[in-house]
């Protein structure tokens, strides 16, 4: 299947998914997901699907998440994204509740990067705002996503100057995730640092130096390594506050 078709495919959804016929929908989508389709071209479905009246796709984006495949989470994370140009909480928070169904962290990752993490790039402020809360949500998948979102942010920013001030603002707003304590959010939060140390080095090992040297709180160790990834022997000495 081609981006063309894939787009055609979304579009005969909606009619489908306007009249409320979801299981005739599904059978459409089902082949697709069932092959080992590319992501992009699941992403085409998903976008295309989005344009539809948002009551109806968000119902059908449930009837997909209830089948649990994992191309399934792409059109559901594309969809959602569409719907950002309207309104940030809702396309938010329903990616909030498919994270906790979806119960994996594939699932969170797929999303994390359609939703939350455009956001950051497109709506900074008020994205920031609504993942404030899902540093602390009981779910630790939903933690998790706090830094797939930031590291969607600083793969985009590509190290690009005028970003320092937002890069420095995420480090901020990641610093009480650094006792995060379950694993799986602890891989969320440290590949976000990661992508951040790629493309601000010096910034994220000055803040990592003023981190180590207040040693306010635990931390897991793979958090800091995966944070030194990108960082010179240099960079990484600073950041463990040694003398150079």
């Amino acid at each position: 299947m081609k981006a063309r078709e894939a787009r055609a495919l979304g579009k005969r959804l909606v009619p489908f998914v306007q009249a409320g016929q979801m299981p005739e929908a599904y059978a459409l989508l089902a082949p697709v997901l069932a092959e080992r389709t590319p992501f992009p071209i699941l992403e085409c479905i998903g976008e295309a699907l989005g344009g539809g009246s948002a009551e109806a796709v968000n119902t059908f984006l449930e009837h997909i998440a209830a089948a649990k495949t994992e191309g399934g989470w792409v059109v559901i994370g594309s969809a959602l994204r569409r719907q950002l140009g309207h309104d940030l909480a809702d396309p938010f928070a329903r990616c909030r509740n498919f994270i906790v169904v979806a119960d994996v962290w594939y699932a969170t990752d797929i999303l994390g990067e359609r939703v939350p993490g455009p956001a950051l790039v497109t709506d900074f402020q008020p994205a920031l705002s609504l993942l404030t809360p899902w540093r602390e949500d009981t779910n630790r998948w939903v933690r998790r996503t706090v830094g797939v979102a930031v590291h969607f942010w600083a793969k985009r920013s590509r190290g690009v100057p005028e970003h320092i001030s937002r890069a420095e603002a995420l480090l901020a707003f990641l610093e009480p995730m650094l006792s995060e304590w379950d694993m799986d959010a602890v891989k969320g939060v440290g590949w976000g640092l990661k992508t951040l140390g790629k493309h601000y080095p010096d910034l994220v090992a000055d803040w990592l130096a003023q981190q180590v040297i207040s040693r306010q709180r635990p931390h897991r160790a793979l958090m800091l390594r995966k944070a030194f990834t990108y960082l010179s022997a240099g960079q990484r000495a600073q950041a463990m506050g040694e003398a150079p």
